[in-house]
């Protein structure tokens, strides 16, 4: 857990009143008993509630009744493989999973939004038969192309920083309602 219970207590001590831990990997890597432990430690430290992307995903999820997925990640294969256990302990069937290969954070920023659109249009026809899709990786920019990909697709779209900063907002008693980005953000 390192440095992360010291941070939760300065943003604590620094006038916060929810935490979103941002980074979707660093919390489902080590599986979902980790990524509850996380999140605990959090609010433990700083007081305050709570919430990983891991788990703002999962809540997205199974909002929408999602439990068979087509994943579309930055990840290797390596990642992917962590992932796909940490969905599987979450209680949701992967039917395919693919990702773009990015070992460094810093190549997310390469990943054109409209080939990001054709990669995840791509990953879920290899699953016609999932009932949504996740888009993970907390650095690609989904916001913009949720709404078209739920359109492609015919199946809701839940993706890391959308839906982690919706669940921020919700540890608030806010919405996290933004009509336009796909079903889960429309309807709040």
């Amino acid at each position: 857990l390192g440095d992360i219970p010291a941070a939760a207590r300065r943003l604590g001590e620094n006038g916060a009143r929810a935490i979103t831990l941002m980074g979707t990997s660093l919390s489902f890597f080590k599986g979902a008993e980790f990524n509850q432990k996380l999140a605990e430690t959090i609010s433990q430290a700083s007081g305050l509630p709570a919430v990983t992307m891991s788990t703002a995903v999962i809540e997205g999820l199974r909002a929408m009744n999602v439990r068979r997925l087509a994943v579309a990640t930055a990840y290797n294969d390596e990642v992917n493989s962590r992932l796909g256990g940490f969905l599987e302990e979450s209680g949701f069937e992967v039917l395919a999973m693919k990702g773009l290969g990015i070992v460094q954070i810093a190549g997310v920023n390469n990943v054109e939004q409209r080939d990001l659109l054709r990669f995840c249009i791509g990953v879920f026809r290899t699953a016609p038969e999932a009932d949504g899709m996740l888009v993970s990786c907390g650095g690609l920019r989904t916001l913009e192309i949720l709404a078209e990909l739920e359109g492609q697709t015919g199946v809701p779209v839940v993706s890391s920083t959308p839906h982690a900063l919706r669940a921020g907002v919700r540890l608030l008693g806010l919405s996290g309602r933004a009509v336009g980005y796909g079903r889960l953000l429309s309807q709040g």
